[in-house]
């Protein structure tokens, strides 16, 4: 079974950019903005989420206050994005339960390990019987 990956970015080159080079491993499903992506949620469950943060009309920030609050979506794991390489967005970003938070532009090996390291966390592969 693929896992499903939201993407929500207003850039649509980076929509592109993440829909083709994740298509291959991920079902990858994109939205414009946080307003967009919580409508698609209503009927829908990713495993993992890719957000940026400076979008209008609903901020990266708005849309994981609000997606934080389904009972479902509690634990999903959030990478968040930004054009800004910022402590205080860094900050803001885990205090809202963001699992990871990468700087544009991106390095794409690095995204991929985010994406591996939070839909198989290291502590449900390790064998603890040996």
């Amino acid at each position: 079974m693929r896992h499903k990956i939201l993407v929500i970015d207003d850039e649509k080159i980076i929509r592109t950019i993440l829909q083709k080079s994740l298509t291959e491993k991920y079902d990858v499903e994109t939205k414009e903005d946080g307003s967009a992506a919580l409508k698609w949620l209503e009927e829908n469950l990713p495993d993992l989420v890719i957000c940026d943060i400076q979008m209008q009309p609903m901020d990266g920030y708005g849309f994981l206050k609000e997606f934080r609050k389904g009972i479902y979506t509690r634990e999903t794991p959030v990478i968040m994005l930004s054009g800004e390489e910022s402590s205080k967005e860094r900050v803001k970003c885990y205090g809202l339960d963001a699992q990871d938070f990468l700087v544009k532009p991106f390095n794409p090996e690095e995204l991929h390990a985010l994406i591996q390291k939070n839909l198989y966390p290291v502590h449900y592969n390790i064998d603890w019987s040996k």
